[in-house]
């Protein structure tokens, strides 16, 4: 399956923060001091990376910019185990739960939707505060190359890593870009590539890099 994906490894972005100590104060990535209960907003860039893992799972719902608002909720559920650093396991059949931050724009026939992930739900119950970026968005498969049955958000492999903080990623199946940057407040940004509103079918696999939230 091709994909066109533009992954920003933000080496210079790195490399100009660190030179620039007006603008933010550089510190040592040393993860034997960083906890996730440090992962305020004010955290640079590559400081919040380090403390952030892989995950990926697939929409519980179709998502369809024609029928959402600011606030409306929607939820991912993870296809594979996640151990967040210095925190606990979320097992596989963890609810991951997002909100759209803004209402979906609709600009030059081109339709915008912005998420953002808060919170984890495990199989029990107990919810666990979140931050996340979205790293990645695929249309579900139903049969791989051999005509078996594909797993909805186990088709494609997640290669975020720290050194990783924008993604720009262009989803010829899905009909949308992806933006997203990990110093954001917000997880993600997609926008359309073509006429007509944004919609993603329940399965559409999304990719994430995730930690802990601070508590407050």
């Amino acid at each position: 399956m091709t994909r066109e994906v533009a992954a920003t490894l933000a080496v210079a972005a790195v490399a100009f923060t660190l030179l620039s100590p007006q603008l933010v104060s550089a510190r040592s990535l040393d993860d034997s001091k960083l906890s996730p209960s440090d992962v305020p907003s004010t955290m640079a860039p590559q400081e919040r990376a380090q403390l952030m893992v892989p995950a990926q799972g697939a929409l519980v719902r179709t998502l369809d910019a024609r029928d959402m608002q600011a606030g409306q909720e929607f939820r991912v559920i993870l296809s594979r185990t996640v151990r967040l650093k210095d925190g606990p396991e979320l097992p596989k059949g963890t609810q991951l739960i997002g909100a759209i931050a803004a209402d979906p724009a609709n600009a030059n026939d081109k339709s915008k939707i912005e998420l953002r992930f808060t919170q984890a739900v495990l199989k029990g119950g107990k919810t666990l505060p979140i931050i996340a970026t979205v790293v990645g968005v695929y249309a579900p498969v139903n049969d791989d190359s051999d005509g078996h049955p594909v797993i909805a958000g186990t088709q494609e492999a997640n290669t975020w890593n720290s050194k990783i903080l924008e993604v720009d990623q262009i989803e010829p199946e899905t009909g949308v870009e992806l933006r997203s940057s990990i110093a954001s407040e917000n997880s993600g940004t997609l926008v359309s590539t073509k006429h007509g509103a944004i919609k993603l079918p329940a399965g559409t696999e999304i990719a994430l890099a995730i930690a802990l939230q601070k508590n407050s």
